[in-house]
Formats: C-alpha cells, sequence, structure tokens
C-alpha cells in the first residue's frame, strides 16, 4: 500500500469520526430542545446554543485537515502517513465521543431550563468539560503535524 493512502485513511476517519459525533451531539440537543420548548418556549435562544455546542468537534475534525494538507502529497514517507493515521484516529475517535457526550450534558441543562429552573451558564460551564478533550486532540494533531 501506498503511504499517501494510509494518510488519506487517517484524514478520513478525523474528519468523518469527528463530524458524526458532531451530528449526534447536536441531535440529542435537539431533541431535548423539542421537548423543553412545549414547557418554556421563550427560552428558545439558549436551546439553541445549548444544541450548537457539540458541533464545535466536526469543526475540529475538519480543521485538521488543514494542518495536516501539506503534507498529503505523492512524496509522504510511511513515516508521516503514520503520524497522519494516529492523529486522524486520535481526533476523530476523542471528538466522536467527545461530541455525543457534551450533547447529553446540555440535553440535560436543556430539560432543566425548560422546566424552570436558571441553569444556562452553569450548563456551559460543565459542557466544556467534554469539549476540552476533543481541544487536547486537536492540539495533539497540531503538534504531530509540526514533528513530521
Amino acid at each position: 500500500m501506498e503511504p499517501i493512502i494510509l494518510a488519506y485513511i487517517g484524514v478520513g476517519l478525523m474528519i468523518g469520526l469527528a463530524g458524526i459525533g458532531s451530528a449526534f451531539g447536536v441531535s440529542i440537543g435537539g431533541n431535548a430542545s423539542l421537548g423543553a420548548l412545549k414547557k418554556n418556549p421563550d427560552a428558545f435562544g439558549n436551546f439553541l446554543v445549548l444544541s450548537a455546542l457539540p458541533g464545535t468537534q466536526g469543526l475540529y475534525g475538519f480543521m485538521g485537515y488543514f494542518i495536516l494538507q501539506g503534507f498529503l502529497t505523492p512524496e509522504i514517507t510511511l513515516a508521516q502517513a503514520a503520524a497522519i493515521f494516529g492523529a486522524g484516529l486520535a481526533l476523530g475517535f476523542v471528538a466522536l465521543l467527545s461530541a455525543i457526550k457534551q450533547g447529553q450534558v446540555c440535553a440535560n441543562g436543556i430539560a432543566a431550563i425548560g422546566a424552570g429552573h436558571d441553569v444556562f451558564g452553569n450548563t456551559l460551564i460543565l459542557a466544556v468539560f467534554p469539549e476540552l478533550y476533543a481541544i487536547i486532540a486537536f492540539a495533539a494533531t497540531f503538534l504531530i503535524s509540526a514533528s513530521i
């Protein structure tokens, strides 16, 4: 197998898994929002922000491509391709799980706001924790690209 194929598989996994995670995460938040809107339609702005939050992990996967694209040439070595594959796999899986779990945190906050509790700020703070690991994986991808 050509090294470039391994690198492109890594990039594909990075973008695909991160995007899938974000799709699940925003769907979890969106579903919770639809239920909460029945009880508290005035809080739509809060629901929108919390539902959209897990979408950032998909952006990290997409931005990872731009960090690595300069290495995707026919002259790529096997070591470079393996580094890109590893970075893509790591960022993809971390973003996948991070977005889903962040969507669950946001959904619980949305349900609480729908029930009349003032927890928007607290939910945002707690939703940062799963996001942090996606940011760390993105930073690791950046560091890997710097060492190639």
